[in-house]
């Protein structure tokens, strides 16, 4: 029975040792997401990841050829889905990116690229609780050939060339004032119309 009630009270205690500390350093400023995660939030989060990270995630293999033709499907996916929020290279500079609590990371650096394709399949598909990382993938044991790409995709993101992140521009998705643009030029182009 003791046991049982240490079991219950030492995390309780923790939890709120933790919540006074944060408190303290919180107080004046709220909960803005304008300012830099605290050292200590950053490792307590990267302790959550590791703990909500499936047992067999880092073993897990891809399914996928890391191919010229999967990386290509990769890079086109990511211009298209990923870039948002964590920019054409990686780096997490986006409007959205650069606001998020904790923002994005840079994909280049040890913490991401240090990941097994595994761990960052199952970010993909599972997301990350209280981060922005949404679940992208169907709930099912299947593989999903897309996430793979991805996976192989992110993997070539510290070498990316120029030619391949102008490429990725045109990929990426348009408001529609660019795509009104867009049709001004094509229709002018084509001798349809004369630009305004």
């Amino acid at each position: 029975m003791r046991t049982l009630l240490r079991l219950i009270l030492i995390p309780i205690a923790i939890g709120a040792i933790v919540l006074a500390i944060a408190s303290f350093f919180m107080k004046g400023k709220g909960f803005s997401t304008r300012d830099e995660p605290s050292r200590i939030e950053t490792v307590v989060a990267m302790q959550f990841r590791k703990l909500a990270m499936p047992s067999d995630a880092r073993e897990r293999k891809s399914t996928v050829a890391a191919s010229p033709e999967a990386i290509e499907a990769g890079l086109a996916h990511w211009a298209d889905h990923c870039a948002t929020c964590h920019a054409n290279d990686g780096s997490g500079d986006t409007t959205i990116g650069r606001n998020l609590y904790p923002k994005a990371p840079d994909m280049t650096l040890p913490p991401t690229q240090g990941l097994s394709d595994g761990e960052l399949y199952a970010i993909i598909e599972n997301g990350v609780r209280l981060t922005g990382m949404p679940a992208w993938g169907s709930p099912g044991p299947e593989d999903d050939a897309e996430t793979w790409e991805l996976v192989h995709f992110i993997r070539k993101l510290p070498s990316l060339t120029a030619a391949e992140l102008e490429e990725m521009k045109d990929l990426n998705p348009k408001t529609r004032r660019e795509l009104e643009e867009d049709e001004e030029i094509r229709r002018f182009l084509n001798g349809e119309d004369s630009p305004r």
